[in-house]
This record gives structure tokens, C-alpha cells and sequence, in this order.
């Protein structure tokens, strides 16, 4: 019998490799080909890979992923955030993460102009600390959507004005809200989602309609 042919995958081309690696999630390739040898390490922390940094299908993945949270925990996502930020040189645009804190989310701020967009979802801590410097630092924020964090107060989304780009605004709000706010800052929003006991008074709500048209 011939004697098989066997392909070693060292010898493969660096860009056969970033094309391999460009069809996997960051976390497919953080929990396989990082995994492997350095050269391949080193591949996959291009900074093209970089640019989106979404946990949500593992976190969707798992029905108890609502208990995982601990300190620990939490400081490990925080890790992930930074480590994500520091591979992407900068350059992410997307994040999608639970269970974060102000210290991983000002690490964004101050790194990433052009986050266009951030879902962060059962954040206890995160605080009005980090919102205000991504709504300074982040003007090309188009999405934002803040669920289970501390709530934020009516006063507090006059901080999202900078984003004069968002289409897509989910947060939760004690109290009223200034729709003037909204109407006067984010005319081009698409999606305006209020939770928990967030207010709207009739005039508001004709404020908002006629002063946001494209909203769906």
C-alpha cells in the first residue's frame, strides 16, 4: 500500500492561515487556534480580527448564564474587555458583553473613537462614571443598549447628547424622561426602547414623534 499523505498545517502560508482564522468568532479562536502553538497566537491577535468583541452567544448559550456572576467573575470579563481592546489596537466597534464593570468600559472610552456598538447588559457597576466618558469619546455610537445595570436618572441622559449618531437607544430610567433631550440630540434615532419605570407624559410622547420621524 502507498504510504498516505499528510498535510501538516505548520507549513501552511500566513495568509491561508488569516483566512482560515478570519471565518471564526473571537472566542473560537481565543479557545482554539490561540491555543496551539505561538506562531499561531500571534496570527489571530491581528488587530482585523479585533473589531468585534461579542460574549452574547455564550452567554445565550447557557440557561443559568443569569447566575454566573461573582467578583470574580466579573473581573474576568473586565480582562476580556481590556485584552479585546488592546488586540484591536483600538480599533473595536462592537461590544456586546455582560457582567462588567465602569473600570473595563472606561478602558474603551479612552481607547476605542470608534465604537459604534455597545450592549451591556446586567452591569450592576456599571455607573454614570463610564457612560459620560463613552458619550464624550464615542461620538460615532450608533447602538446602545443598557439593561439590568444601576438605572439611570432622567438627568443622566442628557450625557448621551454627544452620540449624536445613535439609532438605537434601549436603557432602563427611574422618573421621567427629557424627551426634549432626546428630540433635540438624537433626531436620527430608529429605535427608542424605555424599561423599568421609565415615564412618558402625552407630550412627550407627540414630542418625540414628531421630533424623532424615523423612529419604527
Amino acid at each position: 500500500m502507498g504510504s498516505r499523505l499528510r498535510h501538516d498545517w505548520s507549513e501552511l502560508a500566513p495568509e491561508c492561515l488569516l483566512d482560515i482564522f478570519s471565518r471564526l468568532s473571537m472566542g473560537q479562536r481565543w479557545n482554539g487556534p490561540m491555543l496551539v502553538c505561538k506562531t499561531w497566537m500571534n496570527l489571530c491577535q491581528d488587530p482585523s480580527f479585533n473589531t468585534v468583541l461579542d460574549l452574547e452567544a455564550e452567554f445565550l448559550s447557557s440557561p443559568e448564564s443569569f447566575y454566573w456572576w461573582s467578583p470574580e467573575f466579573e473581573e474576568k470579563v473586565d480582562s476580556t474587555i481590556r485584552s479585546a481592546v488592546d488586540q484591536s489596537q483600538g480599533s473595536l466597534t462592537e461590544i456586546r458583553v455582560r457582567h462588567c464593570t465602569d473600570k473595563s468600559l472606561s478602558y474603551v472610552a479612552e481607547r476605542c473613537p470608534n465604537l459604534e456598538v455597545l450592549w451591556v447588559k446586567y452591569c450592576p457597576k456599571v455607573t454614570d462614571v463610564s457612560m459620560r466618558k463613552i458619550a464624550l469619546n464615542c461620538p460615532k455610537l450608533k447602538e446602545l443598549d443598557i439593561l439590568k445595570r444601576n438605572s439611570m436618572q432622567p438627568s443622566e441622559v442628557k450625557r448621551l447628547r454627544h452620540c449624536t449618531y445613535v439609532q438605537y437607544l434601549s436603557f432602563e430610567c427611574h422618573g421621567d424622561i427629557e424627551a426634549d433631550t432626546i428630540v433635540r440630540h438624537m433626531s436620527q434615532l430608529k429605535h427608542l426602547e424605555l424599561r423599568l419605570f421609565s415615564t412618558l407624559n402625552d407630550s412627550a410622547i407627540v414630542d418625540l414623534c414628531e421630533g424623532c420621524s424615523n423612529l419604527e
